[in-house]
C-alpha cells in the first residue's frame, strides 16, 4: 500500500502543465472585471466548491422548471432565475480560486466540466418534457453540446489551449440568449415558418444545432491541421 501511495504522490506532481485559457467572447471585457470584483468581496467562508455546487444545483432546478412549464407556463421565467444563479456559481468558482491563490487545476477542470455535462443533460431533459420543444430537437442540442465539449477537451490535451468561447460566444452569451428565448416562448410559443406552424423553441433549437455543427466542423479542421503540422510523419524511404 505504501508503494502505491508513493507512486500516486510522485506522478501527481510530474508532467502536468496548465492549458492556456482563451476567452474572446462578446462580454469578456465586462464579465472578467465583474467576476474579480465579486470574488474579492466574497465572505471568507464561501469556498470555490460551494459556488460549483450552487451552479450545479441551479442547472438541475432550471431543468425542473422547464418540465414544470408544461403545466405552468410562467415557469419559463423562473428558469431565468436559475440561469443567473448558474452563471454566478459556475463563472465565479474559478475566479475565486485564482484570487485566493488556492487553485486545483486538474480537480477544477474535471469537476467543472463533468458537472457541465450533467447540467446540460438536465437542461435538455427539462426542455424535452416542457412541451415547448420536441424530444428530437432537445436530443440534437444535447449531442451537439457534447461533441463541442469533447472537441474542446481533446484540443486542451493535445494543443494545450482551452477555448472558453467560439465565434465570440461563451456560456455567458448562451445563457442570455436562452433567457431571452424563454420570454419569447412564453409570449409566442409557436411561430410561422414558411407555410407551417412550428414551436418557437424547435426553430431556435434547429438554428442552434446548425450553428454548433458549423463551429464544430471549423474547429475540428483547424485543430487537425495544426496537429498535422506539429507532427509531420517522417516515413523512411
Amino acid at each position: 500500500m505504501s508503494n502505491v501511495n508513493t507512486f500516486s504522490s510522485s506522478t501527481s506532481r510530474q508532467g502536468f502543465r496548465n492549458a492556456v485559457r482563451v476567452q474572446q467572447s462578446l462580454l469578456a471585457t465586462v464579465e472578467k472585471p465583474c467576476l474579480v470584483w465579486l470574488a474579492r468581496r466574497m465572505p471568507a467562508w464561501v469556498k470555490p466548491d460551494h459556488l460549483t455546487a450552487l451552479g450545479f444545483a441551479a442547472m438541475i432546478l432550471a431543468g425542473a422548471s422547464y418540465a414544470l412549464a408544461r403545466w405552468w407556463p410562467p415557469s419559463l421565467l423562473v428558469v431565468n432565475v436559475w440561469l443567473a444563479l448558474n452563471w454566478f456559481g459556475d463563472s465565479l468558482d474559478g475566479t475565486l480560486a485564482r484570487e485566493r491563490q488556492c487553485q486545483r487545476p486538474r480537480y477544477g477542470f474535471y469537476v467543472d466540466h463533468i458537472i457541465d455535462s450533467f447540467g446540460a443533460l438536465f437542461l435538455a431533459g427539462g426542455l424535452a418534457l416542457s412541451g415547448y420543444m420536441t424530444w428530437w430537437v432537445a436530443t440534437g442540442l444535447l449531442l451537439s453540446f457534447y461533441l463541442l465539449s469533447i472537441n474542446a477537451y481533446l484540443a486542451t490535451y493535445t494543443l494545450g489551449t482551452f477555448h472558453l468561447s467560439y465565434w465570440k460566444f461563451s456560456p455567458t452569451e448562451i445563457r442570455i440568449l436562452l433567457a431571452v428565448g424563454n420570454a419569447v416562448a412564453l409570449l409566442h410559443p409557436t411561430v410561422h415558418l414558411f407555410t407551417t406552424q412550428q414551436r418557437f423553441f424547435d426553430v431556435a433549437g434547429a438554428v442552434a444545432i446548425l450553428s454548433m455543427g458549423a463551429v464544430l466542423a471549423v474547429s475540428v479542421a483547424r485543430n487537425t491541421i495544426a496537429l498535422y503540422r506539429m507532427e509531420r510523419l517522417q516515413c523512411a524511404g
